[in-house]
């Protein structure tokens, strides 16, 4: 949970933060210098890591982890540790800007608040900074090339995650998309094979994913009864829609919230997907207790 002490002094600070969004393999990373340049700003966190410049600071690649869910509990800091690390480092370092890049903005967000900074005072679409048809070039080298980019050179990616590394790219900026201009650059980034995709995706079923939320709704209050759940998902998470059947005088009609936030929270900690919303439909009461 964010702490309003800690955002007050990163305000104190000065420091403002940006979030990228899209869907995944949409060309977020490798964009992610064009948006810098563009605003000014020094630091980018993504996919666990956090970046400054041409250097890893801290952190650890979501793209060495063995499985695919593994790798998106490391993009959002599920681990303490890892979170601590990074956290620790934002506090050392002198910034005034900061990207955090993820696939929505409640994404962005929990990444936020899982290091304590504040939330994005401006987001960007991936769909704001390229074009269809960059996307859809983006989307379809992840697909079928399973190629992902970490916008750091590659000689970081050498030294930190040899195992991964496949190839690197130049990019040629030359101006910087209308503000004052600046000396041309090239940035160079890096080309990888994640670990998790030598090995294919792990994704959760429908039928599994309604027991889990079954069984979270009894282990909240064994009271309530779900009589109909529908699960719909994309590329940003799952939506889930639960209709519950309540006793007279339960106190969930002015706590639902918190049952909201307990399956988002269990489900996520235990599967490492990403629930994107969890609506709460009291079908009827009972007078069962």
């Amino acid at each position: 949970m964010f702490s309003p002490l800690s955002g007050l002094l990163w305000l104190m600070k000065g420091v403002r933060v940006y979030a990228l969004v899209g869907e995944s393999g949409t060309g977020k990373s490798f964009r992610a210098k064009l948006v810098a340049q563009k605003f000014g700003i020094d630091m980018i966190i993504d996919d666990g890591l956090l970046i400054r410049g041409d250097t890893l600071l801290a952190g650890r690649s979501a793209k060495k982890e063995q499985l695919y869910m593994s790798a998106v509990k490391t993009a959002l800091f599920h681990d303490k540790a890892h979170r601590d690390e990074v956290a620790r480092a934002l506090q050392r370092e002198r910034f005034r800007k900061i990207l955090v890049i993820g696939t929505s903005e409640k994404m962005a967000y929990k990444i936020c608040e899982r290091l304590q900074i504040p939330h994005p005072i401006k987001v960007i679409k991936i769909e704001d900074i390229a074009s269809r048809e960059e996307i859809a070039k983006a989307v379809r080298s992840r697909k079928v090339e399973g190629k992902h980019v970490i916008p750091v050179p590659a000689l970081e990616i050498r030294r930190n995650y040899p195992s991964i590394f496949y190839d690197s790219i130049r990019v040629f900026l030359k101006r910087n998309f209308g503000t004052a201009p600046t000396r041309p650059r090239i940035y160079e980034k890096s080309v990888v094979r994640p670990e998790y995709s030598k090995r294919g995706r792990v994704s959760i079923s429908e039928a599994a994913l309604s027991q889990m939320v079954i069984h979270c709704v009894d282990e909240y209050d064994d009271s309530l009864r779900v009589r109909r759940l529908a699960v719909r998902s994309d590329t940003q998470g799952y939506r889930l829609t639960i209709v519950l059947e309540v006793p007279f005088g339960t106190k969930l009609v002015s706590n639902a919230h918190a049952l909201q936030e307990y399956i988002i929270d269990n489900i996520e900690r235990y599967t490492g997907i990403l629930i994107e919303e969890v609506s709460i439909v009291i079908d009827r009461f009972s007078q069962r207790r």
